[in-house]
């Protein structure tokens, strides 16, 4: 049908870039099998995919910097383009100033309250005539994002931004992100494996995989939703992915209430998928066997100070970690976290005080550089497997060491590799596994997400879910934290805080030290159920104005609307799932109908669910 001319433009003004028909393939691989993608103003897009899938290569290709074999790239006239990669080309001779804003006169960067606030947020500690050379690997790269951050730009392409940063630091980059254009302008486009951020920043996702880039609307709670509701109509063989997905889908529809607040994530059709699906883990069950398993006492500090030289890491703390606890700790890149594992396990003796150790207590370490591993370099994964027994018992079943490696992911051809060969996140699942192996029954991780892509998180994920026994995690990963730990502690000025409202108390305790310490109001970063319960930390002026009674009213009248046509769509939505399964998967012509007529009622629920979050805010 013909639209309109204003139509046509209004399409026009919208689309910024996107690739038609494009074929891209390496000598050993085909990465894209006639892709078709476009960005339009207003998109935040996550890419996910397996770790060699091509999501960078994808962002290379919109970017302009990798030409394909063949179709083309398509781009509007003066769109601007800015992107992270994964390592940087920083000059190393150069100080970090020049780096991030050139050689523009100080009074000019300095004067913009937006460049302030992205060298306040990323690269406060870093000295800024300092040369880029003499910076860890993780400094160069908050450098690097500050550089790309500060320029204006149509389209920003960032490439794991969230490598090296701290929880404190993501949330700051989420928030930024969020506020960095108006509503419908610019677009977004991000790899990452932090999920919590997808959800945090994104409005769609694409997924790589097989040599073609999948679509879906929402973010990561959305895109979960709707990969087991098609795995569902389509009667996907692949039984134990779409197990693991219907796994994390429940664990997202009872995670934090802030949660089922979020545009696009349909908690009625979510929990119709779910409704046979246990909970995560039965903590109750899984102390009693830790209980049995260990005794009573596990690891006790008592009065423990560490330092090095004149700086206190640990400063005088006494904490009991018991039989069956897992324990998130939280703190800030360089807090001491790492050197607070060292302690509990033993491997350092503190400066003063006393670790208690259980006679019963046997560790287990997965450390951030996989060190374990160095000596297993030269031997094939099989020849390591063939070391221990020949069958044990996970989450109930009877499982061979090479069975539970290809829950890890592996393939029965890498079983020949040699362990110095694997990739990073390969050697990570294979030193997870042999841990587990070894019947450990305190469990230390520090940061054990390094490397693994989306899919393999969930895996590590339903693995440590019934794991029965102590479990210490360091992670900047939030979705991991609150997944698979009952409680968080923050490491603070050498001090270990108990925080019972996990990452967003920690997040609210840091800014109100910082803003103390700044002599200035707290950074925004207030979960949203914060707002909604009238907890603010703007001054009064700012605040929105009270309603009148007939606003109140009227508005009350539009949430109660809204509600009955979202219940109402979403009956209809249900009859038409029921109709697509009873549908003959020979007839395609019928299965496009009835998936046409079925999309048209989720963007209609989906829209009504954003008008009833606004309506819900204004009463807030």
């Amino acid at each position: 049908m013909f639209a309109g001319p204003g139509r046509i433009e209004a399409y026009l003004v919208a689309y910024l870039l996107g690739c038609e028909n494009v074929h891209l393939e390496y000598p050993t691989k085909t990465l894209f099998e006639s892709v078709t993608l476009g960005i339009n103003e207003g998109d935040r897009i996550g890419v996910v995919g397996g770790n060699g899938d091509g999501k960078s290569s994808l962002l290379s290709l919109l970017a302009g910097a990798v030409e394909p074999d063949r179709g083309r790239n398509v781009q509007r006239g003066g769109t601007t383009i800015r992107t992270l990669a994964q390592s940087d080309a920083l000059d190393p001779g150069v100080t970090v100033g020049y780096s991030v804003v050139g050689d523009a006169p100080e009074h000019t960067w300095a004067s913009d309250a937006r460049i302030r606030n992205i060298i306040r947020g990323l690269i406060a500690d870093i000295p800024w005539d300092g040369l880029i050379g003499d910076l860890s690997g993780g400094q160069r790269r908050r450098v690097d994002l500050a550089r790309v951050l500060i320029e204006d730009c149509d389209v920003l392409m960032l490439d794991e931004p969230t490598n090296h940063l701290d929880i404190h630091a993501i949330a700051w980059l989420a928030d930024h992100l969020e506020n960095r254009w108006p509503k419908r302008s610019g677009a977004l486009l991000v790899v990452t494996h932090d999920r919590w951020f997808l959800d945090e920043v994104c409005l769609g996702m694409w997924e790589v995989h097989d040599g073609q880039v999948d679509q879906f609307e929402g973010g990561y709670s959305a895109y979960v939703l709707q990969r087991v509701e098609r795995a569902e109509a389509a009667q996907i063989a692949d039984q134990k992915r779409r197990n693991l997905m219907r796994k994390e889908l429940a664990w997202l529809s009872r995670g934090p209430q802030a949660r089922s607040t979020k545009p696009k994530f349909r908690i009625k059709a979510a929990n119709a998928l779910i409704a046979d699906e246990p909970p995560v883990r039965n903590s109750l069950e899984l102390k009693q066997t830790a209980i049995s398993r260990l005794g009573k006492q596990v690891v006790d500090l008592v009065d423990v100070t560490e330092r090095y030289g004149d700086k206190t890491v640990i400063d005088n703390i006494t904490w009991h970690i018991g039989p069956g606890d897992r324990f998130g700790i939280l703190g800030e890149n360089g807090s001491g976290k790492t050197t607070l594992l060292n302690v509990i396990q033993g491997s350092l003796e503190p400066t003063s005080g006393r670790v208690k150790i259980g006679k019963t207590v046997k560790f287990a370490f997965l450390s951030q550089h996989l060190d374990e591993l160095a000596e297993l370099g030269s031997h094939r994964v099989r020849d390591v497997l063939s070391r221990y027994k020949t069958r044990y018992e996970f989450d109930g079943k009877e499982l061979t060491p090479a069975q539970l490696l290809e829950r890890l992911g592996f393939e029965t051809s890498q079983l020949s590799a040699v362990v110095r060969d694997l990739s990073g996140g390969e050697k990570r699942r294979l030193q997870l596994m042999l841990i587990l192996l070894e019947k450990p029954n305190v469990l230390v991780l520090d940061e054990p997400d390094n490397d693994l892509d989306i899919d393999m998180l969930a895996v590590v994920e339903s693995l440590l879910d019934t794991w029965p026994g102590t479990l210490l995690l360091i992670t900047h990963d939030r979705h991991l934290m609150e997944r698979v730990t009952d409680d968080q502690f923050a490491l603070m000025d050498g001090k270990i805080r108990h925080v019972p409202g996990g990452v967003d108390e920690y997040l609210r305790i840091l800014d109100q030290r910082n803003s103390a310490d700044a002599g200035g109001r707290p950074e925004k970063h207030k979960p949203k159920e914060d707002v909604a319960a009238g907890r603010h930390d703007t001054p009064d002026s700012e605040l929105t104005p009270f309603l009148s009674r007939a606003e109140e009213y009227s508005l009350k009248k539009e949430l109660t609307s809204a509600e009955r046509k979202i219940d109402k769509l979403g009956r209809k939505a249900e009859a038409i799932r029921a109709e697509l399964k009873d549908a003959d998967p020979t007839d395609y012509l019928a299965l496009g109908d009835i998936q046409g007529r079925l999309q048209s009622l989720e963007k209609q629920i989906c829209e009504l669910e954003d008008e009833w979050l606004r309506l819900s805010e204004r009463l807030s």
